[in-house]
């Protein structure tokens, strides 16, 4: 039985090593802030240079022999670059061996490291395979998601070569975006890797933890330090060729979409024609959705739409990386319904339990329900798991006790959902924005305690976070929720989460969050706030006094948090057909 003292949960944490993980990663922190300011100069002389030498030669080559000598020499440039990194040694190192590296180009520098990275992950091919052979049933299973999501990193850290290679200019400020977010998911995947295996628990998953945190150490740092780079370096860069254009604030889904999409959202059911039809009765073309999911082609940039009449779905529906542009529809969120039963408890890792998963890129879900129906005994069980970029939920409920949503990495939005559950049940390290929701803590096992949100930022140049916005958090009808309850833990030691104009009942308990390990404080790197929440349990006077928190924060850093700045929304989902709020 988890009690409130030692549950821990998803990612288990011993609390020596936390303290001291804490510790090692204050000093760092110091002595980053500390480099930062003395390089910061060194840093914009060598861009000054590189951006006057471009311009100059591009509007008279004879020019540049007049040039002040502001460029720095390759060693000093490539120092300067991975000074701003989280692990400069390893960073100077690596590029300095390539045969390419002579050059103070901060934009060759960053492709290089991008080189770096992926030839280091792709080394790691086949490791897991090679683990898999001395290992027990679990433990397997555990290896098995190592092996996914490497290889997924390996994807993201591809994608994120392939925007940039023959980019002729100044990178733009929506493809850096895309690259951080990659680059954000390409170290998620390395920290989901390690947490299945933790999660095991056992002396052989401990043995084999230590040789994978060995074979990754590299490939995490490379991976680190070209986020860096790009968030740092290459911003910048785009910010000196650039003027910061005005943006128009959207309370309301962005612009990720196009005008096809933005009908399918605001089309009622009965005038959507979509490309399969899904019934439980035999009155479409499949009886399942997985049936369906077969006729998608992959990596199409074409919308395929797929209806999902009403009735229960018994069934755990994958939806590979592969395949992209997939819209999900059913006939309401009561209505419609996919359910599965898949549980930690019963042998399965966290990440495998989803009931729904999904990692191809802009999916699309609306009118629909997602269940885990393993029970609060079962703990870690996943009603729905995301991974894909530029992805919405529309209308949509998800339904679990622990772990309900896993929001996993890059960007996503939810807009007029039902979420429930218990413990962490909205987690992961996505930039997600939660908007117009319904958020339903429920009454868990006995001494156990509710946490709505479990955020797991590791790397502070992630742009992850979880946002809840103009939200409403309550409890379930005829639930007698007793337990206590709280807004949420801090899950890593940069994690980021914001709770904005949205309305809390009053069974929250009034220090509104709780730390990860019990009576351990977390670390001053995270970030958590509260903006001009209403309700009877949204007072702040007796929250946590956690160097992280803020029980408060300006129009302006709130701002930071809306669907235009957090998840550049305007690039991706409809500023109009749909409802939305144009201010906060």
């Amino acid at each position: 039985m988890d009690t409130i003292k030692s549950f821990k949960g998803y990612g288990k944490v011993d609390e020596i090593e936390q303290q001291a993980f804490q510790k090692k990663t204050r000093k760092r922190m110091i002595t980053i802030i500390i480099s930062s300011v003395i390089l910061l100069a060194v840093i914009i002389a060598a861009v000054a240079g590189v951006l006057i030498h471009k311009r100059t030669t591009q509007s008279s080559p004879s020019s540049s022999d007049s040039l002040p000598n502001t460029e720095l020499n390759p060693a000093a440039s490539l120092k300067a670059v991975c000074h701003a990194t989280q692990y400069p040694n390893s960073c100077f190192s690596a590029i300095s061996s390539l045969p390419d590296s002579n050059t103070t180009d901060p934009e060759q520098l960053f492709k290089l490291s991008l080189k770096v990275a992926i030839d280091e992950l792709a080394k790691l091919t086949r490791f897991p395979s090679k683990l898999s052979a001395r290992a027990d049933t679990r433990l397997k299973k555990a290896i098995g998601v190592c092996g996914e999501v490497l290889d997924d990193a390996l994807d993201r850290l591809n994608d994120s070569m392939s925007s940039i290679v023959g980019a002729g200019k100044i990178l733009s400020p929506e493809k850096i975006r895309d690259v951080e977010t990659w680059l954000s998911a390409a170290l998620t995947d390395h920290a989901t890797c390690l947490e299945a295996v933790d999660e095991v628990n056992s002396t052989a998953a401990r043995g084999v933890l230590r040789e994978i945190e060995t074979a990754m150490k590299n490939s995490t740092e490379f991976a680190s330090n070209s986020l860096a780079i790009v968030t740092k370096i290459i911003g910048l860069l785009s910010n000196f060729e650039t003027s910061n254009h005005h943006r128009r604030l959207l309370g309301g889904f962005p612009e990720w979409l196009g005008s096809a999409e933005r009908k399918l959202l605001a089309t009622e059911v009965n005038e959507t024609k979509p490309d399969a039809v899904v019934a439980k009765d035999g009155t479409g073309q499949f009886t399942t959705i997985t049936e369906a999911l077969k006729m998608v082609n992959k990596k199409s940039v074409k919308r395929f739409v797929v209806y999902v009449k009403k009735g229960e779905y018994i069934e755990n529906i994958d939806i590979d990386k592969k395949t992209w542009n997939v819209m999900i529809y059913g006939d309401g969120m009561s209505e419609t319904v996919v359910l599965g039963s898949r549980n930690f408890m019963d042998g399965t890792p966290t990440f495998e339990t989803a009931t729904f998963a999904v990692k191809g890129m802009g999916f699309i879900a609306k009118d629909i329900k997602f269940v885990n129906t393993a029970g609060a005994s079962k703990h870690q069980a996943v009603a729905l798991r995301s991974g894909s970029d530029r992805s919405v939920f529309y209308r949509c409920s998800f339904v679990g006790y622990q772990d309900t949503l896993y929001a996993h990495s890059n960007r996503q939005f939810y807009r007029e959902c039902d979420i429930t559950g218990t413990i962490d049940f909205i987690f992961g390290n996505a930039a997600v924005v939660f908007q117009n929701c319904r958020i339903m803590p429920r009454q868990p096992m006995s001494n156990q305690f509710n946490t709505i949100t479990a955020q797991g930022k590791k790397d502070p140049n992630q742009n992850t976070g979880i946002v809840i916005q103009g939200s409403t958090i309550t409890t379930l009808p005829n639930d007698n929720l007793t337990a206590p309850t709280y807004l949420g833990r801090p899950w890593k030691d940069f994690s980021t989460t914001v709770i904005m104009k949205t309305e809390i009942g009053s069974f929250l308990n009034s220090v509104g969050w709780i730390s990860w390990v019990f009576n351990v404080e977390p670390p001053s790197t995270i970030f958590y706030a509260e903006y001009q929440n209403t309700g009877p349990g949204a007072g702040v006077s007796q929250r946590v006094k956690w160097a992280g928190y803020k029980p408060t924060i300006s129009d302006e850093e709130a701002l930071k948090f809306t669907v235009d700045s957090f998840i550049q929304g305007p690039e991706w989902l409809p500023s109009a057909s749909v409802q939305f709020e144009p201010t906060l």
